[in-house]
């Protein structure tokens, strides 16, 4: 039962991993845009910098599921 649960954790956690990253380069493209005001641009790319450390967070737990699964 416990390999079913962290199954589906880690699926759930590669999804999760997989969103903040399409987030964080969303962020980083607005970040970048001229045409951006200076506000919006900051706040894009600190939305950035805390999608990439979900992202890691996730795809760490992902593969800690993953260890757990095969041992």
């Amino acid at each position: 039962m416990d390999t079913i649960k962290q199954a589906g954790n880690y699926v759930s956690d590669k999804l999760q991993g997989s969103t903040h990253e399409a987030s964080k380069e969303a962020n980083k493209e607005v970040a970048k845009d001229n045409n951006a005001n200076v506000g919006t641009r900051l706040e894009a790319a600190g939305d950035a910098i805390g999608d990439k450390a979900k992202e890691h967070k996730h795809d760490a737990s992902a593969e800690a599921n993953k260890q757990s699964i095969t041992h």
